[in-house]
């Protein structure tokens, strides 16, 4: 009878775990989530969302500049996970790519920037203490992810952006290829199709 109250004990026990990190978000990370979308919205809009677009085409229009500059500021400026939000002013064909680029630089720069994904600084602390006891610097092997990282983010984000492109073609979605989104386009190409 013992075994199976243990085994009671740890089947709630599990859920009693989940519940606790349950409610560590609910009071850690979405709040902040939730000050930041607000902050960056009330940003835009004081700026105006207009002028915010056309600066970010301009600055966008490569993509050395989408692929790193972009990805770079979006992670250390509003960290993961809200750094995803800055692909809203790309148009739709380039958001793919964005992605993937900013999620392939929270890890490099950590090292650096633990603030930016501090839940993977165990890993980066991790790899850094077995540097050091071979012999290596930590502030070396940050700078070095972090160079990695810029070069592995614009290779990524122009080979997704050449799939994505290749896929939304495929797709007969050619109204997301220039930047808008056309729902009635869509539909009557959904129509035709079926």
């Amino acid at each position: 009878m013992e075994v199976f109250t243990n085994i009671a004990t740890g089947f709630i026990g599990l859920f009693n775990a989940g519940g606790k990190v349950f409610l560590s978000y609910m009071t850690g990370i979405i709040p902040l989530l939730i000050a930041l979308i607000t902050a960056v919205n009330a940003l835009v809009k004081f700026i105006g969302e207009g002028r915010v677009n056309h600066a970010m085409s301009k600055l966008t229009r490569f993509a050395i500049l989408r692929y790193t500059f972009l990805p770079i500021i979006s992670v250390f400026f509003f960290t993961n996970p809200m750094c995803y939000t800055a692909g809203r002013f790309l148009p739709e064909r380039y958001k793919p790519a964005f992605y993937d680029s900013c999620v392939s630089f929270v890890h490099p720069i950590t090292g650096l920037f633990p603030h930016a994904n501090s839940a993977e600084l165990f890993v980066f602390l991790g790899i850094a203490n077995g540097f050091v006891k071979a012999g290596g610097q930590q502030a070396k092997l940050a700078l070095l992810y972090a160079l990695t990282g810029l070069v592995v983010i614009l290779i990524r984000g122009i080979v997704t952006e050449k799939i994505s492109i290749f896929f939304f073609k495929r797709n007969k979605n050619t109204t997301i290829l220039d930047g808008s989104l056309d729902v009635n386009s869509l539909k009557k190409n959904d129509a035709q199709e079926a």
